[in-house]
């Protein structure tokens, strides 16, 4: 088995594309409430596969030659799970209600490789 590290992505435009911030207050509750059961449900349907449960990520600083900057991404959370392939991955990832329920954008699926030369 293989390991892959699974980013949540989404962008203020999808707050308002997918209209979560017009939704009066109520139905917002009620929408985030079922969001996290359905959330809730998917890591025990798949805690066999689960890693690393990650969790949401904060605001982010870049660090390069001229120093530290305050910078945004879309990156709002992580997950590690392990799968036969990337395929068997990604399709892990399929109506996820980060994006089916919350107004998130979308799952994206990478391997974690090994260091190259590392034992």
């Amino acid at each position: 088995m293989k390991q892959f590290m699974a980013v949540y992505i989404g962008t203020p435009d999808a707050m308002n594309g997918k209209k979560w911030t017009a939704l009066p207050e109520t139905e917002r509750n009620q929408r985030m409430e079922r969001g996290m059961k359905a959330w809730g449900d998917w890591v025990q349907k798949n805690s066999s596969i689960i890693k690393v449960m990650g969790g949401p990520l904060g605001k982010t600083k870049q660090v390069n030659e001229t120093g530290v900057h305050d910078i945004r991404n879309n990156m709002t959370g992580y997950i590690i799970i392990e799968a036969a392939s990337h395929e068997d991955a990604a399709k892990l990832f399929l109506g996820h209600p980060h994006f089916s329920i919350f107004p998130g954008d979308s799952v994206e699926v990478m391997e974690c490789l090994p260091i190259p030369g590392a034992k």
